[in-house]
């Protein structure tokens, strides 16, 4: 599994029982559902994060010899 960022968020009381509730309409925890919209947010505004779960390309990192051709 991808590593997640963790943090603290303070939130309108109010806010989160709406966020409770379409969570649970969604079938995802609020915490999914959180992820859910912001990726959503920055979506229509242009910016799209790299998907879950893909590892990085580190620059410079030696290939595999199977990558190379080798055996």
């Amino acid at each position: 599994m991808a590593e997640k960022k963790a943090f603290l968020l303070r939130i309108d009381p109010a806010v989160w029982e709406a966020l409770e509730r379409l969570a649970e309409a969604d079938l995802r925890s609020v915490n999914a559902q959180i992820e859910y919209l912001l990726r959503d947010a920055l979506g229509q505004r242009g910016v799209h994060p790299k998907p879950p779960g893909r590892p990085r390309k580190l620059a410079g990192a030696p290939r595999s010899s199977a990558a190379r051709g080798g055996r």
